[in-house]
């Protein structure tokens, strides 16, 4: 395992409380405010963050996408291609929109990670398993819960709804459609597989050997997968790693998949 995944998994990319002297020079209008920032470690800059920025603004973001189980990929002060994939998760669980310069940390944004709305699950009616991955259709979210806390929070491509030619030609399939409904992670394949429609990275399977949560390249804003549900590469490296997975019933991770059918 990568040594950042490591940092990551272990909680280590937390960042140390600020110091009295920022909480003895705020004035009292801003008191719970910095108070907030100095619980977190977090303080917004001000301006907006660019993709593509490097310096101690992104780093410190990154820092704290972390700290809120939101994957970044190395804390290295570059907003690269994984911090990007983080920040479209929280802005998708944050509710703040993706629509408009969904590539930017705007000072919104900033303001929102040093005081965040905390994802519950949804449950579902006789929920039981200790791991539950809930996804969510709507903003394209997935989030793992492990007794009702968070565990990790990632942006998803969900099924598109578009039709395409049937493999192996003959007519056309479709509609794309991720069906929304509760299963269970039944089983992995590691690294690449190739299916009918393509290929899938370290797949876990929850429908048979056709619908898995899989690696993937692009995993876009939008919903593009045939039905499978798509995770960035760099937390399909590991994905697998945090569940349990088996066929017996109830021993392997309940998904809940709801939002669009």
């Amino acid at each position: 395992m990568r040594q950042s995944v490591r940092r990551w998994l272990t909680g280590a990319g937390a960042t140390a409380a600020v110091g009295a002297a920022i909480l003895g020079g705020a004035g009292t209008s801003g008191a719970a405010t910095v108070a907030r920032q100095a619980a977190t470690g977090y303080v917004p800059t001000g301006h907006t963050i660019v993709y593509g920025q490097r310096g101690p603004a992104v780093r410190a973001m990154q820092r704290r996408l972390a700290q809120l189980h939101y994957y970044p990929g190395k804390v290295d002060g570059q907003f690269g291609p994984d911090t990007l994939e983080a920040v479209w998760a929280f802005k998708e669980v944050q509710h703040l929109g993706t629509t408009r310069d969904p590539n930017d940390a705007g000072v919104f944004m900033q303001r929102r990670l040093a005081n965040p709305r905390i994802p519950r699950p949804v449950w579902p009616r006789g929920y039981r398993h200790a791991y539950l991955i809930d996804v969510n259709q709507n903003n394209e979210s997935l989030i793992l819960f492990h007794h009702g806390r968070v565990v990790l929070i990632s942006h998803v491509s969900s099924g598109g709804r578009y039709y395409y030619p049937c493999p192996g030609g003959g007519g056309t399939c479709g509609p794309a459609i991720t069906p929304d409904g509760r299963y269970q992670a039944l089983w992995f394949a590691r690294g690449w597989l190739t299916v009918p429609l393509g290929q899938m990275y370290n797949p876990v399977f929850f429908i048979g050997g056709s619908y898995a949560i899989h690696g993937d390249i692009p995993v876009p804003l939008q919903a593009v997968s045939h039905g499978c549900v798509r995770i960035p590469m760099d937390v399909a490296n590991f994905f697998h790693r945090l569940i349990p997975i088996s066929e017996t019933p109830g021993h392997g991770a309940e998904i809940y998949i709801w939002g669009r059918t």
